[in-house]
């Protein structure tokens, strides 16, 4: 089943973004190259592709595991969990209807 893995960042996230991206990115190919990703990407703080130094207020990831409590496991093993870059993570079921 489909899982949607919503985060909100502690205020001023972006040094702490920078420190854990790669192997958050690396996870997330992970899940990619297992055909297990449907859409990964942060919430920009500003209305703009690139934000620069405002920095990111949170992220979404929808993907594919066995269970909730499974997804929930991947959530909190992030890199950005250890590195302090999320003040909280919402893990729920996510039913994909279109397209």
């Amino acid at each position: 089943m489909w899982y949607a893995i919503i985060s909100q960042d502690v205020e001023n996230s972006l040094p702490l973004r920078k420190t854990a991206r790669a192997e958050h990115i690396a996870r997330l190919n992970a899940l990619k190259d297992q055909g297990r990703l449907l859409i990964a990407g942060p919430h920009p703080a500003i209305d703009s592709e690139d934000p620069g130094e405002t920095g990111f207020t949170g992220s979404l990831v929808v993907a594919e595991f066995a269970s909730l409590a499974d997804a929930q496991r991947w959530a909190d093993a992030d890199p950005y969990m250890a590195a302090g870059v999320y003040a909280s993570v919402t893990v729920k079921p996510y039913k994909l209807v279109l397209p």
